[in-house]
């Protein structure tokens, strides 16, 4: 089983920065691609960023490239996501996922953290 720990999540005034991670005790990590998504009241869950396994493969969502940057410390099996220039529609909560399976589904079948919540005001 691999858990998921996501942190870092807070409120924070519209233009600022927070750093978000995802943490896991899992000695297999650095083996997963990691998606990060997040879901706002009322609203399905939507992707954010990826990060894969293979070293130089990134991808984000239109509505945060630019502003978010994902990365990963596979010596500290962690995932991290800088979000800068915050607005108030990133308010949501962030999840992170491991794709258990390689097929990048990020569905039921794959591990979820718990969330973090970040809520952007105006």
């Amino acid at each position: 089983q691999v858990q998921l720990v996501e942190s870092g999540g807070g409120l924070v005034q519209a233009g600022g920065s927070l750093e978000l991670s995802c943490r896991s005790s899992a000695p297999t990590f650095s083996s997963y691609s990691i998606g990060w998504f997040r879901q706002a009241p009322g609203l399905e869950r939507e992707f954010v960023a990826l990060i894969s396994w293979r070293p130089g493969s990134t991808y984000y969502a239109d509505s945060v490239k630019g502003r978010f940057t994902i990365s990963r410390d596979n010596g500290k099996n962690t995932v991290y996501l800088q979000m800068t220039n915050l607005k108030p529609e990133d308010t949501a909560v962030y999840y992170c996922s491991a794709d258990s399976d390689g097929r990048l589904g990020f569905n039921e079948d794959d591990y979820w953290g718990h969330g973090t919540q970040v809520t952007v005001s105006s």
